[in-house]
């Protein structure tokens, strides 16, 4: 199939989400549950990777300044900007894309190829309400507190990596943090958030949905779901910054 017959289908899944739900209990408990995956699933992942991307980036950010007339203060500033503006939003999503959109593909591609999915039809239940929107929904809801929680810890752990190897106090690493801070960046941190939260959820879904063929369709399907949401973070990355910047 070639681009636009893709880009057909993918809208027209996301047409068909907007129904009135059958039983809001049962749509509002596949919600909660997916809210639960995705976002106490992840917490690991992230919170491990947020910690070292803090402390490395203190490191290098010190081997850089090399200049005696910088004040060291400067670090926490560096740390604080690259964090919120790119490193928490922008990786995190990737690496999520990775875990959360894997699982997306593959668990529908699974209810595809055994019927689970048509034995819901038949029911009368409309399956693109009831299997994508949820785990759109719950991507939106999680995902930028997800980039909130890294972006913290990423901040923490440059502070911590930063007085634990002797390159600057905590006192002055504090300083550098409240220093030209710009609470814009927190926006434009979270508009990013959401845009690749939709990304890496409606992506996968929609491969995982419309798959054919047993288990090497579906591991096909994952790969290449994680592949595209990845290019198109990175895309969604460069359009946002040249519009919002």
């Amino acid at each position: 199939m070639n681009f636009f017959t893709h880009l057909g289908r993918y809208l027209l899944m996301l047409k068909g989400m907007f129904s009135k739900p059958e039983n809001y209990k049962i749509y509002w408990k596949e919600l909660m549950h997916q809210c639960a995956e995705i976002g106490i699933g992840s917490l690991g992942i992230v919170a491990i990777i947020s910690l070292f991307l803090g402390a490395v980036t203190t490191v290098q950010t010190a081997y850089q300044l090399v200049s005696p007339l910088i004040p060291m203060s400067t670090i926490g500033i560096i740390v604080r900007d690259n964090i919120i503006l790119e490193l928490a939003p922008t990786l995190i999503c990737v690496v999520l894309a990775g875990v959360v959109g894997s699982k997306i593909a593959s668990e529908l591609g699974n209810m595809r190829t055994t019927e689970q999915i048509d034995a819901l039809e038949i029911m009368g239940i409309n399956t693109k309400a009831y299997l994508v929107m949820p785990k759109i929904l719950a991507a939106l809801i999680m995902v930028p507190a997800l980039v909130v929680i890294a972006a913290v810890l990423g901040i923490w752990g440059g502070r911590v990596a930063g007085a634990a190897s002797g390159i600057l106090s905590a006192n002055i690493f504090d300083q550098g943090l409240l220093e030209e801070f710009v609470p814009y960046n927190v926006f434009f941190a979270l508009s990013k958030a959401y845009t690749y939260a939709f990304i890496i959820s409606s992506i996968p879904a929609y491969f995982g949905y419309y798959v054919k063929g047993g288990a090497l369709e579906i591991g096909r399907a994952s790969t290449t779901s994680v592949v595209i949401s990845c290019i198109l973070i990175l895309f969604a990355d460069y359009i946002l910054a040249a519009l919002l910047l």
